[in-house]
């Protein structure tokens, strides 16, 4: 029984396929851990593509509405950019 145990794990075989097992989850450049590690920050890239497209969508659609009413137009250069008129005088009162 034990010789029959010890020429089964002296196998060159199965040797060979353990050292390559162990070096390929511990050792190797895209070992397991790696790759877990990638995977985890592939998904937050991916996360941040998809929030970045659904704000290129809002703003575009913010934009066509600009373009569409030049009344929002002129309101969000007056209060965000503090833009006037020729004869205006523009007065900003800042509250601490």
């Amino acid at each position: 029984m034990v010789k029959k145990a010890l020429k089964i794990l002296t196998n060159k075989f199965l040797l060979t396929g353990v050292v390559f097992t162990v070096w390929m989850v511990y050792f190797d450049q895209n070992d397991y851990f790696t790759m877990q590690q990638k995977k985890k920050e592939f998904r937050s890239v991916k996360a941040n593509v998809d929030f970045l497209n659904l704000e290129t969508i809002r703003m575009q659609n913010e934009l066509a509405g600009l373009m569409a009413h030049s009344q929002k137009l002129e309101q969000l250069a007056r209060e965000n950019y503090h833009m006037k008129r020729d004869n205006e005088d523009v007065y900003v009162i800042e509250r601490k």
